[in-house]
């Protein structure tokens, strides 16, 4: 969680000195949830993210100083600069890759659970996405295909309470996202997504019951996003007051308000390793070349 957030904060701070261009969306708050379910993924598991999946992508594995000059447009070892913040992947870490058309993953990872399923390798793939995705037709096509078909998928949703600008509660009904999918005869979750341990718990079921061929689960984790839907986001649909509480409930916050003073050290070295660390995933990031123009159509085209 600490590699996330250091990497996300240096990730705002480049943005904001101009070193990335186009959009970026940060998952600071929310690093318990893909620290928890990649904590229980096989290596050869897989992983198919929104635009908001560097947490996921970090956790999965990949190299920040792959994902620090993909975001840069640097000639990355990632996707050459190609994807940016918004759309890189990684086929040897088993990240399908990022998409900013809300929901757009779901069905993408489905095809990935489905030959996984034909293959009978064992591996499970989780597609996460946010809480605005649940109105997206194609997520709901997406759950009633998986359950029919029993594939060996976990649909996280990453509950962040805005969907975008929007609060969840002005945009559905129910007690739940997770109460929603009861009628696709899909076993859904609950957690608090600010406690990692919760998540791991609730991974290793659905994980487990997937990889015995039982069909997928559904896991609504509960979180908040910290920093705004975009780079740039005023955040003016919220105030101050919820945005304060909200820094003290988040789950590195509330990790160190529970330890010791001895487990506080630990956790002051690991800042200061991860630290030095991003750095020089930063610095190597920044010594990698542009792109030659020339390639601008690779890949384009099937030779």
């Amino acid at each position: 969680m600490a590699r996330i957030r250091c990497f996300e904060d240096r990730t705002q701070g480049l943005k904001e000195a101009g070193e990335i261009p186009g959009s970026i969306h940060l998952a600071i708050g929310q690093e318990g949830i893909p620290v928890g379910f990649c904590h229980e993924l096989e290596n050869a598991d897989m992983v198919g993210a929104t635009y908001r999946g560097h947490g996921w992508a970090l956790a999965k594995g990949i190299s920040p100083a792959g994902i620090f000059a993909e975001m840069m447009g640097r000639d990355s070892p990632l996707n050459g600069g190609r994807g940016a913040s918004l759309y890189f992947s990684s086929a040897k870490h088993g990240f399908l890759g990022e998409n900013s058309i809300v929901g757009a993953g779901a069905p993408i990872a489905a095809g990935a659970a489905l030959a996984a399923r034909n293959a009978r390798n064992g591996r499970v793939v989780v597609s996460t996405f946010g809480d605005g995705a649940m109105n997206q037709g194609v997520v709901l096509e997406t759950l009633n295909i998986a359950a029919v078909m029993a594939l060996p998928i976990i649909f996280v949703i990453e509950n962040n309470v805005y969907s975008e600008m929007s609060p969840i509660v002005d945009m559905m009904r129910g007690e739940s996202l997770a109460s929603r999918v009861a009628g696709f005869g899909i076993p859904s979750y609950t957690v608090d997504g600010n406690n990692p341990l919760a998540v791991i718990g609730a991974a290793r079921d659905a994980i487990s019951r997937a990889r015995r061929g039982d069909g997928p689960t559904f896991v609504e984790a509960k979180t908040v996003r910290l920093a705004g839907h975009y780079s740039g986001d005023t955040q003016h649909y919220r105030d101050a007051e919820e945005l304060a509480g909200a820094w003290k409930d988040e789950p590195i916050t509330r990790m160190r308000k529970d330890a010791d003073d001895q487990t506080l050290r630990t956790y002051d070295l690991i800042d200061a390793e991860v630290a030095a660390e991003i750095d020089g995933d930063l610095a190597a990031a920044r010594s990698l070349p542009y792109p030659d123009p020339a390639t601008a159509k690779r890949h384009l085209y099937a030779s």
